[in-house]
């Protein structure tokens, strides 16, 4: 029986996957969570597990320009706090640990009307202080790899799920208020919350090493995405064409458009692997469990 340690309580992504093991392999896994925010987390003893899934973090915010204490915040949470609680469980003798990046070390969505498809070639290239922590937790976690210390890297595109906050949110919202809704032709990657935790579940069980993409096994377009997430509640949401050239102006003027109708996806290529782990493939679906409606 595997034991894990999941850093970061209270979190949607270490709450989802930890009920997702306790109801799905509640004879093969023995998970402990732990909260990071005081000191006292050092005198845990990590030497009793085998992976540490690391998933606190400080979420990046759409609010404009950031303060220089939340930039600092942002590299002193997502990056030495993450490098110092893998060199702790390396010491102990911990054989993995599991590291929630993001999409973000990319770069943001494209322009509206702009494809954005990363493949295994595209380099990283973080455009703010929250994308640039993770990058460089990366790059201090991986100097810790080696044959008795692997590291996992995870950089999900949006995730979301039943409890799931952030954008996703915003277009459930939209979905329930509004009777219309622009047209707009973007692709995105998306990642339901039991996909993710079934991915990171085989991370575990092949104790594996190295950079990973997982996403749905469909892309999503958000016009569409809040179309469906309307029929969900018994909503006919009606999607307007000829909104996109508002919508480019827009664009110019704040991010928040951009990222909600521009185009950010992975490559098919990258994100598939040797088990399935899109257990449930279907958008629909994910979405009616989120909402509570399955």
């Amino acid at each position: 029986m595997k034991r894990i340690l999941i850093t970061g309580a209270n979190s949607f992504i270490g709450t989802s996957f930890e009920n997702f093991i306790r109801i799905n392999y509640p004879d093969k896994y023995l998970i402990d969570t732990i909260d990071l925010e005081d000191k006292s987390w050092k005198d845990n003893d990590f030497s009793i597990y085998d992976t540490v899934f690391h998933v606190a973090g400080i979420a990046h915010s759409d609010n404009g320009r950031i303060s220089a204490e939340t930039e600092k915040t942002y590299y002193s949470v997502n990056t030495y706090l993450a490098i110092e609680t893998a060199q702790k469980a390396k010491s102990e003798g911990v054989s993995q640990f599991i590291f929630m990046s993001s999409a973000i070390v990319y770069g943001e969505s494209s322009a509206i009307g702009k494809s954005k498809i990363i493949t295994a070639e595209t380099p990283v290239s973080p455009v703010n202080s929250y994308g640039d922590s993770k990058l460089q937790a990366e790059i201090g976690l991986r100097k810790l790899n080696d044959e008795c210390f692997k590291v996992v890297v995870l950089r999900p595109p949006m995730i979301y799920g039943k409890g799931c906050k952030g954008n996703y949110l915003t277009l459930v919202k939209i979905a329930k208020i509004l009777p219309f809704f622009p047209y707009v032709e973007n692709v995105r990657s998306m990642l339901y919350i039991d996909n993710l935790s079934e991915f990171v579940r085989l991370m575990i069980d092949n104790q594996e090493e190295g950079i990973f993409h997982p996403q749905n096994q469909c892309y999503s377009n958000t016009s569409e995405l809040v179309q469906i997430i309307a029929k969900t509640y018994g909503k006919k949401l009606r999607l307007v064409k000829g909104f996109t050239w508002a919508l480019k102006i827009l664009g110019h003027i704040s991010g928040i458009v951009n990222k909600a109708f521009g185009s950010l996806a992975y490559d098919m290529k990258i994100s598939e692997y040797k088990y399935p782990y899109r257990i449930v493939p279907d958008l629909t679906d994910s979405i009616k469990l989120t909402e509570g409606k399955n």
